[in-house]
């Protein structure tokens, strides 16, 4: 499997509002109750005042903030392995390969990836080495040669280094042995006297002696004032050099910097070609710090599955989730017009000519049989609250007002109470930008090729609209060029006398306006008397417009 788990994201529109806060929480726990999965709520942007409030008043945390859905690395199966040290023989890293049943190891040192060793180049250690020269070449520390010929130390620091002279052996007389055999050499020899004591003579680094223990303590003195190091080794000639060039430090033979690594962050689809281009079997993951977290195999990263997601509260591709195009949809509950969301294959799709998306949970929670408790009841009810209106709104149906009554009584909430202090914490202006204010409700649209945002603030006191034209309005030419819209609107709107006051910024803005709902052209201040709902009012009739 390349998923690192089975989690289903359940997630609202960017901008959320509380119907898609509230609606996201409460549907994740129902598929939870129902599926024992794990289905996660998650908000696509910044919950506005409104949202914090009901969350607060019933306890429950916000959800955490879903940036995209693109798939990353950190969303698939990371092989955390431990890694081995550069100075690591050889031979312990191959024994540690066969006993984690792995083919590449990373080489850290003080955490820091600094390269990766695969079978393949201990193949080459093997096979390609013909140099008597690369135990030195490659700096091999004496504890690394006992290791790996199963020896023991008789003298000499096994931390020091051969770091000079070339490996031999010293199986002929001493006459011939002074032929070959120079100063700093690493000879291989036999339990014979003679043969050690020339080696010493010659002043050898290192003498590897062969199936015995038994060294002449004369020799060892002498070993001992020259800083040569001695050996002892249960193996015969021919094994022990043949095993020697397995002492080797791995960082002689491992793949060094710069590496084809990847970091958590990366996003899948971005690093796909180039690991297509690479032969490597396995790839090093780093953190944003640099540190090595695990390595991911070619196969896994090309077979990953995408994110799996539950739309709710939308369907517009403009308002869902950056990267929705490359995740996997797999239902949306929904009470808008059908936008522009396309999918894969065939999905749960609930879309219903409600008030409120919370309205159609409340009707999957009593479908199921499963029992809404207190704090869901009271998150479901004020999302009906909030998207009707408290019921004033013409999108609002006996079907929400009835679902709203029957939640309330399961949450021991006052309606109208809860309503006021719901809308005057979404309409306090209380230190925020103007930026904040505008895209606390805002959803984008596009009708042809016309793209354009609407904003909405609701409220029961008159003074504070007022209040909050003034800091709203200058910031709109901003907003239509920050976005790239070809038209911006926001609504004020008065939830006691039920009309909204209409700012327009942007090209035509203010003539379709005028043309959808047939007002005077020379009036400044647009009032719409009887609207308050974006969704059922002013986009249908502005879009009936746009489309002629």
């Amino acid at each position: 499997m390349g998923k690192k788990s089975e989690k289903i994201y359940v997630v609202g529109h960017k901008n959320p509002d509380t119907d898609s806060i509230c609606s996201a929480i409460a549907y994740a726990n129902l598929k939870k109750e129902l599926t024992g999965e794990e289905y996660t709520a998650r908000r696509a942007g910044q919950i506005n005042e409104e949202t914090h409030y009901v969350l607060k008043k019933f306890k429950v945390g916000a959800p955490s903030l879903l940036t995209n859905v693109k798939l990353q690395v950190k969303d698939i199966d990371i092989h955390k392995i431990e890694g081995v040290e550069p100075n690591v023989s050889i031979k312990e890293v191959w024994e540690k390969m066969k006993e984690q049943n792995v083919k590449t190891l990373p080489v850290l040192k003080d955490e820091e990836l600094v390269g990766v060793i695969s079978t393949g180049d201990i193949a080459t250690s093997h096979m390609d080495v013909y140099d008597n020269c690369i135990l030195s070449n490659a700096k091999t520390q004496y504890k690394n040669i006992v290791k790996t010929l199963d020896g023991k130390l008789i003298c000499g620091n096994e931390h020091g280094y051969f770091t000079k002279g070339k490996v031999t052996i010293g199986a002929s007389s001493p006459e011939m042995m002074e032929e070959f055999i120079e100063k700093d050499d690493l000879v291989i020899l036999g339990n014979r006297y003679e043969s050690q004591a020339c080696a010493v003579d010659i002043d050898a680094s290192c003498l590897v002696v062969c199936q015995t223990d038994e060294i002449s303590k004369r020799l060892v003195k002498r070993a001992e004032e020259q800083s040569i190091v001695i050996i002892s080794t249960p193996h015969d000639t021919f094994t022990a050099a043949r095993l020697i060039n397995q002492s080797i430090p791995v960082k002689h033979f491992m793949t060094k910097a710069p590496l084809t690594s990847f970091y958590m962050t990366d996003y899948v689809d971005d690093i796909k070609e180039v690991m297509t281009k690479k032969k490597f079997r396995d790839f090093p993951i780093l953190d944003r710090h640099g540190r090595f977290k695990g390595l991911i195999s070619r196969r896994r990263f090309l077979d990953v599955s995408k994110k799996r997601v539950i739309l709710v509260d939308h369907n517009e591709k403009s308002q869902a989730v950056d990267g929705i195009e490359e995740a996997e949809i797999v239902e949306i509950i929904d009470h808008h017009r059908l936008g522009s969301i396309e999918t894969m294959g065939p999905v749960f799709f609930r879309n219903q000519p409600v008030g409120c998306t919370a309205t159609i949970v409340y009707q999957m929670y009593l479908e199921s049989d499963v029992k809404i408790t207190p704090t869901i009841a009271g998150l479901l009810c004020s999302a009906i609250i909030s998207d009707t209106l408290l019921f004033r709104s013409p999108t609002c149906t006996q079907v929400d007002e009835k679902a709203a009554k029957r939640l309330a009584k399961i949450a021991g909430i006052d309606m109208e109470q809860m309503a006021g202090e719901m809308f005057r914490a979404g309409s306090s202006l209380a230190g925020k930008s103007a930026e904040e204010i505008c895209f606390q409700d805002f959803k984008q649209f596009t009708v042809n090729d016309i793209v354009f945002g609407v904003g909405q603030i609701n409220s029961m006191n008159k003074d504070e609209l007022e209040e909050i034209r003034e800091v709203v309005a200058p910031h709109l030419s901003e907003v239509l060029k920050k976005n790239n819209l070809q038209m911006v609107y926001f609504m004020l709107t008065d939830i006691l006398d039920e009309s909204t006051e209409l700012l327009c910024v942007g090209n035509n803005a203010k003539e379709y306006i005028v043309d959808a709902f047939d007002l005077d052209g020379d009036t400044d201040k647009i009032l719409l008397k009887g609207v308050v709902s974006r969704k059922k009012q002013l986009i249908p009739t502005l879009v009936g417009v746009l489309q002629q």
